[in-house]
């Protein structure tokens, strides 16, 4: 899976970034560090909504098979689309990241699970009883093919970005 996406042109990013420091316009920086964020809110917001409606489903109970409602009011997609973050740095490394925040996710919600979403097949113990295990079908790669479907629109925001700052400072 694709854990997370990165903007870097290293070479171009790094030089804009010892320019920007070396002329010391701050309001160019923040127009800079403004305009990489909004290149990216797309894409968490693709992500977000496409695991907020990512069909997840089970073969169902088999005929006289015991059931009942979740131990847990929370809602798994909801909790995941909430964990996905953007980060914005100038600084040595310079670039865009957008990425799932483990410290966001519930302590019993593993980071392996949200993989395994992404892989398309979950297998999980029936309401924590390990001798009891399920199986849960989601659509694969969606944050892969997430991903995928921004990369060409972000390179080229980056590139426009890189070149408008470099004019300015320049």
């Amino acid at each position: 899976m694709v854990r997370d996406i990165r903007i870097t042109g290293t070479g171009q990013l790094l030089e804009l970034s010892a320019r920007l420091r070396r002329a010391g316009h701050e309001n160019i920086r923040s127009s800079y560090q403004r305009r990489l964020r909004r290149a990216a809110e797309p894409l968490r917001d693709d992500l977000q909504s496409g695991i907020r409606g990512l069909d997840i489903r089970s073969p169902g109970r088999a005929a006289g098979k015991r059931g009942g409602p979740s131990p847990t009011t929370r809602p798994l997609r909801d909790t995941i689309a909430q964990a996905i973050r953007i980060s914005v740095r100038t600084g040595a490394s310079p670039g865009a990241k957008v990425w799932l925040d483990r410290a966001r996710l519930p302590s019993d919600i593993p980071m392996g699970l949200v993989n395994r979403i992404n892989e398309g097949r979950v297998r999980h113990p029936v309401y924590g009883n390990r001798r009891r295990w399920a199986q849960q079908n989601a659509t694969p790669l969606w944050w892969d093919n997430t991903v995928r479907a921004h990369q060409p629109r972000i390179t080229r925001e980056v590139e426009r970005i890189v070149d408008d700052v470099r004019r300015r400072i320049t």
